[in-house]
């Protein structure tokens, strides 16, 4: 990761397309773009690579969350389950919309653990949101059957996972809806971006219109401001050079993901030596997106005695437990309540009462998983000499 690392010709032509017509907007300017619709090209590409009907793109991963959110009908004092290991972005858009985060543990997939999810579900939960999370896929099938159980809607945040499967399925089509992100460190970029897929042409039609400040998008007399709205909505349209870059990059994915299966697997391999070392559990190896390479060690210390070793030797990997970005415990900003919100809205009600409050403790299982976990992001190309570096001080770690 990520695909910027293969920045090329066919990128270049699909952005000179656009610039040669000089409409960088999505809509509208029919005789001046002549044919040329580079996100709407991108939409249908993209649904059809997953093998479901419609995608909706947007302006951000982030974006995706809220829209499908919206589209979803969820509001004030609704609650919306997600893992307390994703990035900020997952709970960001729920608190946006007045909704409530509930958060669950991850089990060893490193994803929504489907045991604690359903000791979450309460009448007031609208939306659950697992995470696949680093690239590979959560338990998508058990938390979906749950789910069904109870007539609640899945929406797969599926940001770091473009690409991956579970038996040849792509991942973000198992629940209603599913969101992804095209940010600068995505294996597929178009610098920023989203998309959100679906098979429910009602709610991607919900979803193209709140996009758009609830534009219909019907052909009319009255061309742009003449359609007709259901509801408002607001601006988080993708624009073309955007979608331009989406096709090229979303031609080269699959290839992209095999190229860092390669080098996870070599990794892997490497790892393997360090005594007691788990690898993550992967619910379908060959669906994997490679994106990251996850290890788990014995205990705290020991992923720290290891990792130590791995940065003296320039290879040093991530552990999670001491990120700000992705980890329940670190988020600091939700758990004192940070807004900038005068009345302290969405923590506080109107008034002052206390609407809003997490314990840092709430999530144990979590914390002593992420606290000997390393993690490595795969780059889609890597030199002989870097690979070698690095499964060398992977060998040395092994005697931590």
């Amino acid at each position: 990761m990520p695909g910027f690392e293969l920045f090329g010709a066919e990128e270049k032509k699909e952005i000179m397309d656009v610039l040669d017509t000089g409409v960088l907007f999505r809509y509208e300017f029919g005789a001046q773009r002549k044919g040329i619709y580079k996100v709407l090209e991108f939409e249908k590409k993209f649904a059809s690579y997953c093998g479901t009907s419609y995608a909706q793109a947007v302006t951000s991963g982030t974006v995706a969350l809220k829209v499908a959110l919206a589209a979803l009908g969820v509001g004030p004092g609704d609650e919306v389950i997600t893992q307390g290991f994703t990035f900020v972005a997952t709970w960001e858009a729920i608190l946006d919309l007045g909704a409530i985060p509930v958060f669950t543990e991850v089990d060893d997939t490193l994803n929504m653990d489907p045991v604690d999810l359903a000791k979450k579900i309460t009448a007031r939960t609208r939306c659950i949101i697992p995470v696949h999370m680093l690239g590979a896929q959560a338990r998508i099938q058990e938390i979906v059957a749950i789910a069904n159980k109870h007539d609640i809607p899945v929406l797969e945040d599926t940001a770091q996972a473009a690409g991956a499967r579970i038996n040849g399925q792509h991942l973000g089509t198992f629940g209603t809806c599913g969101t992804f992100s095209f940010d600068p460190v995505k294996t597929m970029t178009t610098g920023e971006g989203g998309m959100i897929i679906t098979a429910d042409e009602q709610l991607w039609r919900t979803m193209s219109e709140y996009h758009d400040h609830g534009h219909d998008h019907v052909v009319n007399p009255g061309a742009r401001g003449g359609e007709g709205r259901r509801f408002i909505g607001f601006n988080y349209r993708m624009m073309e050079l955007q979608g331009a870059i989406g096709i090229a990059q979303l031609q080269k994915l699959d290839a992209m993901i095999e190229s860092q299966k390669k080098t996870k697997s070599i990794l892997k391999e490497a790892a393997s030596s360090i005594a007691g070392v788990k690898f993550r559990a992967l619910v379908d190896e060959a669906g994997d997106s490679a994106t990251f390479c996850c290890f788990m060690l014995e205990s705290k210390d020991h992923c720290l005695r290891v990792n130590k070793v791995l940065a003296d030797n320039n290879a040093g990997a991530i552990n999670f437990g001491e990120n700000t970005w992705h980890f329940y415990p670190r988020w600091e900003h939700l758990l004192a309540g940070s807004t900038v919100a005068k009345n302290g809205w969405p923590f506080l009600e109107p008034g002052g009462k206390r609407r809003l409050m997490y314990d840092p403790q709430l999530l144990p299982a979590s914390a002593e998983l992420i606290s000997r976990t390393l993690v490595y992001p795969i780059p889609v190309k890597i030199s002989p000499e870097r690979l070698a570096e690095m499964t060398a001080a992977l060998g040395l770690a092994a005697k931590a």
